[in-house]
């Protein structure tokens, strides 16, 4: 595996494979690699000849400067789990080679990045299709791959993809999660043992949930889901909303397949979560 840290290196070696003829799989991480990250991986290389994996905590998508500060960094720990993965190439700039002056432009995301993470993290989304954009160019994958953790994310990478023009298949990719059920995040090591151990109660509450499609209206279950969360010692709702798959706007009824996305604060860590609820037919 190579490590590279510069754009012009980055090109040169994807450059190279492509005159191999091979496919290029691109996956966008923080770092902190853990597990979820690693099923990414294991997707682009059975689907490509040609991995990478860019290592970059990006600043432009953090609203909060503490939140930036305290990111979890393992930079050595990564490039070695990433070469014993069988990745081609580790990507790790710096700030200072992705942004060599500052990046001004501002993306019309639309509807689907204005709620939830949009509303509660303003410019978020702005910056993630800002780094996204930017790697989608210096690389031009074949195949780009994400998380459904993020699941908001991918709409908002989808309608930038669209805007800039690129032909790059977005593979979303199932939610990995620990044994407890809790989604794995690079945010859990910040966790301490006492938190840790009651916050898969947030899946469950989601899970519990499916039960309630078509017995109660969308707006009912988050109202439900939220009193359950917030029930739980040290655990804060920020948002729980369920919202049309494809739109992301809030769901009137159970008649479209939905997803419901909840943002839970324990102490100074935010984590995230979805579920998925089927359609039901409406009487």
């Amino acid at each position: 595996m190579e490590i590279i840290s510069t754009v012009a290196g980055l090109r040169e070696a994807v450059a190279n494979a492509r005159k191999d003829g091979k496919r290029i799989g691109l996956v966008p991480t923080m770092g902190a690699l853990h597990d979820g990250h690693m099923s990414l991986v294991t997707k682009a290389k059975s689907d490509c000849e040609f991995v990478v994996v860019s290592v970059f905590v990006n600043p432009t998508q953090f609203n909060n400067p503490d939140d930036l500060r305290t990111y979890p960094r393992t930079v050595d720990a990564d490039c070695a789990r990433l070469e014993a993965a069988g990745v081609d190439v580790a990507f790790v700039p710096t700030v200072e080679e992705i942004y060599p002056e500052p990046d001004t432009r501002v993306f019309d995301l639309g509807p689907v990045a204005e709620v939830m993470e949009g509303a509660m993290r303003p410019g978020h989304f702005n910056g993630v299709a800002q780094i996204v954009s930017k790697l989608f160019a210096m690389v031009e994958p074949d195949k780009a791959y994400f998380g459904e953790k993020d699941y908001q994310q991918i709409a908002v990478i989808r309608r930038m993809a669209t805007l800039e023009g690129f032909d790059i298949d977005i593979v979303d990719c199932p939610i990995k999660r620990e044994a407890d059920g809790l989604a794995m995040s690079s945010r859990n090591v910040r966790l301490s043992a006492d938190q840790r151990a009651i916050a898969p109660q947030i899946h469950k509450e989601l899970a519990d949930s499916l039960d309630l499609v078509g017995k109660l209206e969308p707006g009912e279950v988050a109202a439900k889901v939220t009193e359950r969360i917030n029930a739980v010692p040290g655990m804060e709702v920020e948002y729980y909303q369920i919202v049309d798959a494809e739109t992301l706007q809030p769901a009137a009824d159970w008649s479209r397949p939905t997803v419901g996305c909840v943002t839970v604060w324990m102490g100074d860590v935010r984590l995230i979560d979805n579920i998925k609820y089927k359609a039901v037919a409406q009487a």
